[in-house]
């Protein structure tokens, strides 16, 4: 199994982060888009380091299907063909008051964006002229001065994260490749995420041999009471905030917790945040992410995903495991 690490996106920090991963003997990179630009880091990191790069995800619905494919042609070149272009979601609150864009369909958006960066890309190819007409964006002009012309790594492929079942059949029906988004559970994987992946590329005409399948997973890590104790505050941490938006529901409600999810939402709503993170037990950490040595994580997460996933993305929320640690964890997901 592959291994992809986060690698931070603070400017003055990601060459030596990026090095540092290297080190453990993962396989790739990969960015979130939180505080900091999601495109940048990965631009320091090829040139720092020789792994796989990915953002995980660039938040499709705010940026124009141009913008995204000319960021991802230029890191294709710069990397050498190391770039995958992960796009995403994101909720109505963020979309409209933080990005400052109009909501609506998120699914279809991000497919129809997925859908048109991928034209843009045969159009630069030379496969097909430029003729996307969507629901969100048209594109049908590309004059020789803006096209920058086949890619001699040819063009990244375009992944889509998901959770819930509309997103994740979008997304095996026009993407190449599935992210499946970190807050999940053995249950909620075998229950609505593979049936849906299974009727997307149905719908496509595809099957799942050449469809990468990448899962994401949060994980406490660590070999002593100390350690773990810390890993497991912070993942109980991100899961009590996932918890609390609408979207992540249905996890909580696979797993019989949909009260939990109603009482995390009214509390984020006052800021309650000390509050929501002791409504999360240490069941709901073990369920929800995995715990434990590098070994008994390697376990959880190979019998989380099972055959159907062949890479992983790693997180380490809220707290720093020991390099040591996530080398070996690496090495016992690389062991089979």
């Amino acid at each position: 199994m592959k291994v992809h690490l986060q690698v931070t996106g603070a400017p003055q920090q990601v060459a030596t982060d990026a090095r540092a991963l290297a080190a453990t003997g993962a396989d790739g990179l990969f960015t979130f888009e939180g505080p900091h630009d999601v495109f940048f880091p990965l631009v320091v990191a090829a040139g720092t380091t020789d792994l796989e790069l990915m953002t995980n995800v660039a938040i499709a619905g705010p940026r124009s299907p141009m913008h995204l494919a000319h960021s991802a042609y230029d890191l294709q070149v710069y990397s050498a063909g190391r770039f995958r272009l992960g796009l995403g979601s994101q909720i109505r609150a963020h979309i409209e008051k933080r990005y400052g864009s109009r909501w609506g369909a998120p699914a279809e958006r991000t497919a129809e964006s997925v859908a048109a960066v991928k034209s843009i890309f045969a159009a630069w190819e030379g496969l097909a002229p430029l003729n996307f007409r969507g629901k969100y964006s048209t594109h049908t002009l590309m004059p020789p001065a803006f096209d920058p012309g086949p890619n001699p790594f040819g063009p990244p492929p375009v992944l889509m994260g998901a959770l819930g079942p509309v997103m994740t059949r979008k997304a095996a029906e026009v993407a190449d490749g599935l992210l499946v988004m970190p807050f999940n559970s053995e249950r909620h994987f075998a229950e609505r995420t593979l049936p849906a992946l299974a009727d997307g590329l149905r719908r496509s005409g595809r099957t799942a041999d050449g469809f990468p399948v990448i899962g994401q997973v949060m994980v406490a890590l660590g070999r002593t009471e100390e350690a773990l104790a810390a890993a497991i505050g912070g993942v109980g941490a991100l899961i009590a905030f996932y918890g609390s938006t609408p979207a992540y529901r249905p996890v909580l409600e696979v797993e019989g917790w949909t009260r939990l999810h109603d009482r995390l939402n009214v509390l984020s709503k006052s800021g309650g945040f000390a509050e929501m993170r002791a409504l999360v037990t240490e069941r709901m950490v073990r369920t929800i992410g995995v715990v434990g040595t590098p070994q008994e994580c390697a376990e959880q997460i190979r019998s989380r995903f099972g055959a159907t996933v062949g890479e992983v993305c790693c997180y380490f929320p809220g707290y720093t495991p020991e390099a040591a640690d996530v080398a070996d964890l690496v090495d016992a997901l690389h062991a089979r």
